[in-house]
């Protein structure tokens, strides 16, 4: 369901090599380094960075984060990293670089990770800033949600396609009773939301909305940040699901939406930036 459209056969000594004529002389050649960048896949982009730093003795991420700014350097920045280093920095910003932290990234991290890919992003996380992403958590979120965003990531969860339905309808009781007392750091909310499976979770959601009326997921949005949509949340869905899923949320977003995500960035982002979000989106034009 990946959206990137690249060739089978590529030389990482020419793309390197092509990367680096675009960074030099009066200006950089942006749409150089789109046609290249754009269409390269997760491999070929590690392969890439290794012919860079073997030719040049430099790392083409910083060389590129030097001659690109603003949005479009964010997102060619996130695109280039390896997955795991991608989702590091992303969380990293979501905790730490903003006025106040984006819950809402932690949550997705800790949702539609398996355990296994969480962990591995926390381990990157860890090399990358010398800190655990449960402690910079624990830092700096604040409020109700302090207990529950800890719980969340620092959870090995079980995976598995097993329902219980007895857990399923108590803890749909459970977790009611505490938001309905706005008690978002009860131990017994952490503990169903962060150690259940995903498929045990998705059932005492279900039993929660039939028995109460109403999605959590309406009534928890009320206790976390409601930012509007940003090119900061442009970027990371489209660089970590343009190898994954994209073309899939693409469906979903026109279903929804009676427009295609390719018209909305259209509407709503300009330039190299713009060029490139298109270009991960598969439209040649």
């Amino acid at each position: 369901m990946s959206t990137v459209i690249y060739p089978e056969n590529t030389s990482p000594v020419a793309d390197a090599e092509a990367i680096r004529k675009a960074c030099q002389g009066w200006g950089t050649d942006e749409k150089a380094i789109i046609s290249i960048i754009g269409h390269r896949n997760a491999t070929q982009k590690k392969l890439i960075r290794q012919a860079y730093e073997e030719l040049y003795c430099e790392d083409i991420v910083k060389r590129l984060e030097s001659e690109l700014s603003g949005q479009f350097e964010k997102a060619v920045y996130r695109w280039i990293l390896n997955p795991r280093d991608r989702d590091a920095v992303i969380l990293h910003v979501a905790i730490k670089e903003r006025a106040i932290p984006n819950y809402r990234v932690v949550i997705e991290y800790s949702c539609i990770y398996s355990p296994e890919e969480l962990l591995a992003v926390k381990r990157a996380y860890q090399a990358r800033y010398k800190t655990s992403v449960e402690e910079d958590i624990a830092q700096y979120s604040t409020g109700h949600l302090h207990k529950f965003l800890v719980g969340l990531v620092g959870t090995y969860r079980y995976v598995g396609d097993e329902i219980n339905a007895r857990v399923a309808n108590s803890e749909a009781d459970i977790l009611h009773n505490a938001i309905s007392n706005k008690e978002f750091n009860n131990e017994e909310i952490v503990r169903v939301i962060s150690t259940r499976s995903t498929t045990q979770l998705v059932a005492t959601l279900n039993r929660y909305k039939d028995y109460y009326g109403s999605s959590i997921t309406k009534v928890i949005r009320y206790a976390i940040n409601e930012s509007r949509t940003d090119e900061e949340s442009l970027t990371r869905v489209i660089v970590t699901r343009a190898e994954k899923d994209l073309k899939e949320i693409k469906e979903l977003y026109y279903k929804r939406n009676s427009v295609t995500l390719d018209h909305a960035i259209t509407n709503h982002t300009s330039g190299n930036y713009k060029a490139f979000l298109l270009t991960l989106l598969g439209n040649e034009n």
